[in-house]
């Protein structure tokens, strides 16, 4: 019995689990692509319409409240 360390040698992986590896990175990998795709179609689709409400307003739609008042009644609880 001796006192030094054995060299530990790697073990070799089997090509089949390097290719399911690499098909999971894939499916990691498009997925996150197709969220981020969707994100950024959601962030674009708001701010257009936003931005097409927007142009659509009339002068008239600056004044819309302007000659109601404001209800101040505050009710005190029995």
């Amino acid at each position: 019995m001796s006192i030094e360390p054995e060299p530990l040698t790697p073990c070799e992986e089997t090509p089949a689990m390097e290719k399911r590896e690499l098909k999971a990175l894939r499916v990691i990998t498009w997925f996150s692509v197709g969220m981020a795709v969707a994100a950024l179609g959601i962030f674009v689709g708001a701010e257009l319409r936003s931005r097409s409400k927007f142009k659509r307003r009339t002068p008239y739609d600056f004044y819309t409240n302007a000659g109601e008042q404001q209800a101040s009644e505050f009710g005190v609880g029995i």
